[in-house]
């Protein structure tokens, strides 16, 4: 296993050179992220499913009509974080980051103020978390090693998502945010995936699914009043499936770790 010192990640560090994004092992050990290694590393599935999802989220946008080129930009990331994140690539949580800022503008252009403060709040952060801990924990240039949930970390993680979404109760409704059930159950799920991931565990795409699913519904809400959003509901439907392989793929990759 390669070593690397987690301090060279910071891009005003005088021996990184910014080559494409994120993640490169150099001989001195320091890490990089690089987006074109990560591409190549993804196998003939994940580059069909990857492009497919794009193509569609952009056949919906040009058909259906988007809103705005934000609800495009944020969709095509959003796809893409979701297939680097299920493949356990570090790279993955950089692109998350991008899309939590970028849909946190979005949903507060409708008045989401849920969807708003959990991205920008929440979301945003723990994908940072994330990303630096899956750096400190490779088990190969593009691979996270797979962590197992205890039972205390289990408990702790439904207390932390039970204080956290009455907190967020109380703050939606005083900003009397729309559809306040669907947006505090966004609250619940999202805070809950987020976790997951920071643990490293696979369970994160179920989480993450059940959110998937909770935005769909805000979504179509959403589009009932102005159709132009429903290349949201076709980008969060995209969402669901990408979660799905993403929880396959992390059982399979527990695996292989595990047999090694």
């Amino acid at each position: 296993m390669l070593n690397y010192d987690i301090r060279s990640v910071s891009l005003g560090h005088e021996k990184i050179r910014c080559e494409c994004f994120f993640v490169k092992y150099d001989k001195r050990g320091f890490i990089r992220l690089n987006f074109i290694s990560s591409v190549k590393n993804l196998n003939k599935g994940e580059r069909i499913l990857w492009i497919s999802s794009l193509a569609v989220i952009i056949v919906a946008f040009t058909v259906f009509g988007g809103g705005s080129v934000l609800s495009l930009i944020v969709s095509l990331i959003g796809a893409t974080a979701l297939i680097f994140v299920g493949k356990g690539d570090p790279i993955g949580q950089l692109f998350t980051i991008i899309f939590a800022v970028i849909y946190s503008l979005v949903s507060l252009k409708f008045r989401y103020y849920g969807e708003m403060i959990t991205y920008a709040g929440m979301s945003l952060p723990s994908a940072f978390v994330a990303m630096v801990i899956w750096l400190k924990n490779p088990y190969s240039a593009h691979e996270v090693k797979v962590s197992t949930m205890t039972g205390k970390k289990w408990a702790v993680l439904a207390i932390l998502t039970i204080v956290v979404t009455t907190l967020f109760y109380f703050i939606l409704s005083a900003l009397n945010t729309a559809n306040i059930l669907f947006s505090t159950l966004s609250v619940a799920t999202s805070f809950f995936a987020s976790m997951l991931t920071i643990f490293r565990s696979p369970y994160y795409a179920v989480a993450y699914s059940f959110n998937d699913v909770v935005l769909i519904v805000l979504w179509v809400l959403a589009t009932i009043e102005n159709p132009a959003y429903f290349c949201m509901v076709i980008c969060f439907v995209i969402f669901l499936i990408s979660d799905t392989y993403g929880f396959i793929n992390w059982q399979r990759l527990r695996k292989k770790q595990a047999e090694k």
